[in-house]
């Protein structure tokens, strides 16, 4: 298979050895950036120039700690700086000022400038996600009565200093053709396709010892490729939660349970800005155990709206987006049974019904065993990066779900909530496991089943049972028998 992959995907393919990955777990890199370096300095043959490799780290990658240093130079040293950062833009109402901020380092909008010429020139890289990686230049915009003559006056400056953008160079080595990885899908059978997927996110296929667990940990990824789809995974702790949804994209946000409020999660009324649900795939909240909100009723509120309708009011103000939603907990041995209630450690919010019920689908994550070196990747495998981009452009396209309506019989008088969760779960499923589909007739019946309908049904049948464990009103009620319509083949 690795020649097959190699044959097909070309440049797209990297050789990883997460078994000797201490070098990049030394400087903090998420998968995406460890590719983008692994695929600049590595030959045909795997080898690595880690000389040259530390030479750019060293010039391009500062550490949090460079930053005052940094900013000496710039800001006292009138030195013009490159180097690969996360940035993030803003334009203000007031000021109509073109604004960033370099999270990473602690540097907000309030101290920076994007004059309008260099926004016109690199706007439209700036403005593609929410965080964007990049090679960013920044220099020193003196104030506009600035008087070197006259240091005294200072403090009676009206302007103040500020740092500026000069350039600015999207890090992505790669063009995206999700045509070409929709064709190429059909070269490979399903097992070589769930194995070539676990690779792109550093996995090892053959330290799982069932399909099973394989695809169970490839059920991560349905968020990161459908949009407003709303999972709950609560697993044993060491099975890699975290490592999947902060590491290896970078169009999602992985965000500490204890860290969550309603001005961070959706809109800041005081700063008039987004939180971390616009301009990401999905948000993950991790450990949810330690979620704390001011006011539950008013979270409550907000996170049933948006889960359900993608809409959300703060204080008036009204905001929509498309990111999923993704809560992660760990859980005790003695509660890994979906059959029994699962929730009793959980806080409050996650007890109600009404948002368990705007949750498409529960992760059995105690069926992914915990990492171990033998799960980890060593050898050929898809560029993290070029994979999340390929999931990222799969959450425009709509014709999955429009086969997915054709493929599947709803009973009369269906619950409108578990036939729309079992459809977006079994949409995402397609696009992950059979991106070749662009039609009815490219996936069997018994396919479909197996791999998007059955887990799909699955998934929702464990949030009903939750829900018929708090409320009464729930018991005794089935999901509605979604079936595949045969004859459509």
């Amino acid at each position: 298979m690795v020649e097959k992959l190699r044959d097909y995907f070309n440049d797209m393919v990297v050789y990883k050895d997460n078994k000797k990955a201490s070098f990049f777990s030394s400087i903090n890199l998420p998968s995406f950036l460890r590719d983008y370096l692994i695929k600049m300095y590595q030959d045909d043959e795997g080898n690595i120039d880690y000389e040259k490799m530390n030479l750019f780290i060293k010039e391009r990658i500062p550490k949090k700690e460079d930053w005052i240093d940094i900013k000496e130079r710039i800001v006292i040293g009138g030195e013009k700086l490159k180097f690969l950062a996360r940035i993030t833009v803003d334009i203000s109402i007031a000021s109509q000022e073109v604004s960033f901020s370099l999270p990473d380092f602690g540097l907000s909008n309030k101290e920076t400038i994007i004059e309008p010429s260099v926004w016109e020139e690199y706007k439209e890289e700036l403005k593609s996600a929410r965080d964007v990686w990049g090679i960013v230049e920044l220099g020193y915009k003196y104030p506009d009565d600035y008087d070197m003559f006259f240091e005294e006056n200072k403090a009676k400056r009206k302007n103040k200093g500020k740092i500026k953008l000069c350039s600015f160079k999207n890090f992505c080595p790669y063009i995206i053709n999700l045509d070409y990885y929709k064709d190429v899908r059909n070269e490979f059978n399903t097992r070589e396709w769930i194995d070539l997927l676990l690779g792109a996110v550093d996995y090892n296929a053959d330290g799982y010892e069932t399909e099973e667990q394989k695809l169970t940990v490839l059920t991560r990824l349905l968020p990161f490729i459908e949009k407003k789809l709303n999972i709950i995974e609560l697993a044993p702790k060491g099975t890699g939660k975290s490592y999947l949804f902060g590491h290896v994209s970078k169009y999602g946000m992985l965000v500490d349970g204890g860290k969550v409020s309603r001005s961070k999660m959706f809109y800041d009324n005081v700063s008039r800005r987004y939180g971390f649900i616009q301009g990401n795939d999905f948000v993950a909240i991790d450990e949810i155990k330690l979620v704390k909100f001011n006011d539950d009723n008013e979270m409550r509120s907000i996170l049933q709206g948006y889960m359900e309708y993608g809409t959300f009011n703060c204080n008036g103000f009204e905001g929509e987006a498309d990111a999923s939603i993704v809560f992660l907990g760990n859980i005790s041995q003695d509660k890994m049974n979906e059959k029994i209630y699962m929730l009793d450690e959980l806080p409050p919010l996650f007890k109600e019904t009404a948002l368990l019920d705007r949750i498409h689908g529960f992760i059995k994550g105690w069926d992914i065993p915990r990492m171990n070196d033998g799960l980890k990747i060593n050898g050929w495998a898809l560029n993290s990066e070029y994979f999340c981009s390929i999931l990222h452009a799969l959450r425009d396209d709509t014709s999955y779900r429009t086969i997915v309506d054709r493929i599947v019989s709803v009973p009369e008088r269906a619950d409108t909530r578990d036939t729309e969760a079992i459809k977006r779960l079994s949409t995402a499923y397609m696009k992950l496991l059979f991106p070749n589909v662009r039609s009815v007739v490219d996936i069997s019946a018994e396919d479909f089943e197996q791999y998007c309908l059955n887990p799909a049904i699955k998934m929702r049948t464990i949030v009903r049972i939750q829900q018929a464990l708090i409320d009464k009103e729930y018991k005794g009620k089935d999901i509605p028998d979604l079936k595949v319509i045969k004859e459509y083949e």
